[in-house]
């Protein structure tokens, strides 16, 4: 099939990937434009189009999709089908209807759960034990076109938001492989979204990932894996930033008679093995075992009580 492959993030990329892989002439790729990244504000371009410069595909970047010179651009070439992988903007009616097989959306979730920017990191956040893989037929609204094809995909325990978007891609690439050839062989039939059933998330904060003691531990603890590797999650110790790269959950049960800690409170500090600082949470106590002061390298908590002690009774946040 001749293709115009929309994307933008390193979770597009593996889809891109399969679909020159097997055998698709991809004809153009349109991302977001270039953005200042890091603390140095330096321009850097998606990893969607560093990707296709060094395949020699066309890159086009519009500011808004939805532009007239941008409908009129991608609408003058020709396609069998759009592929679309975690774009950044909802398409009109003219790129929807251009291509022969229209507009497929690889999309991380198994819907209607889920529609819209974050559900790779909801799912975690939520305690879900699964989640997926759709492949669907784009319509005019947000993540609302016919199911095509999903796979499921079980969350692991210490599962993290990095983790399973790696996982998530490469399966959204041998899906979306599959599709195209179902849809060439006309074996695929789409079928509606249960309206009834659909779930919308919303992006994903920088401020979402201060830990607020004042909820559940088990909560909390989905936050640290769901947040991981961004926006990451942090709390403070004697006024300084203090990251948390890797935490456990202490139920209530297992407190050993510390229940009657102040929320926020260091109830524990263990040097055997690994180490930990266990803070009392609304339900339960936060164990962390990963850590990075202000200033200060990442380490293991072990490493980081052995040159900054922490007494039972400090409180954090």
């Amino acid at each position: 099939m001749n293709v115009i492959f929309m994307g933008t993030p390193d979770f597009a990329v593996p889809v891109l990937e399969a679909i020159k892989e097997a055998g698709h002439n991809v004809r153009l790729v349109v991302t977001q434009p270039d953005k200042p990244k890091g603390r140095g504000k330096k321009v850097a371009c998606s990893p969607v189009k560093e990707w296709a410069l060094h395949q020699n595909i066309p890159v086009y970047q519009p500011e808004r999709i939805r532009n007239p010179e941008a409908i009129e651009m991608i609408t003058t070439i020709p396609a069998d089908v759009c592929v679309v992988a975690a774009f950044g903007q909802i398409l009109p009616r003219e790129i929807l209807d251009h291509p022969r097989y229209g507009c497929v959306n690889v999309h991380a979730s198994l819907l209607p759960k889920y529609r819209g920017a974050a559900p790779i990191q909801w799912a975690i956040l939520n305690g879900d034990e699964y989640t997926g893989v759709t492949t669907m037929q784009m319509g005019p609204g947000l993540d609302d076109g016919d199911i095509l094809l999903q796979a499921r995909v079980d969350i692991a325990p210490d599962e993290t938001g990095g983790s399973l978007f790696d996982k998530l891609s490469h399966i959204g690439a041998d899906l979306l492989v599959e599709t195209l050839a179902g849809l060439a062989q006309g074996i695929i039939i789409p079928r509606p979204q249960d309206e009834k059933k659909a779930s919308h998330v919303g992006m994903i904060r920088k401020d979402m990932g201060k830990l607020d003691f004042t909820v559940p531990a088990a909560t909390l603890e989905r936050h640290v894996r769901g947040l991981y590797p961004w926006p990451g999650t942090y709390t403070y110790l004697a006024g300084k930033s203090l990251k948390v790269y890797r935490a456990s959950y202490i139920s209530e049960e297992d407190l050993s008679g510390k229940g009657n800690a102040a929320v926020g409170e260091v109830i524990d500090t263990d040097q055997d093995g690994e180490g930990s600082i266990a803070v009392r949470c609304q339900n339960g106590a936060l164990a962390l075992h990963e850590i990075q002061l202000e200033g200060k390298k990442r380490m293991s908590v072990s490493d980081f009580l052995n040159g900054h002690p922490i007494e039972e009774g400090t409180i954090l946040g």
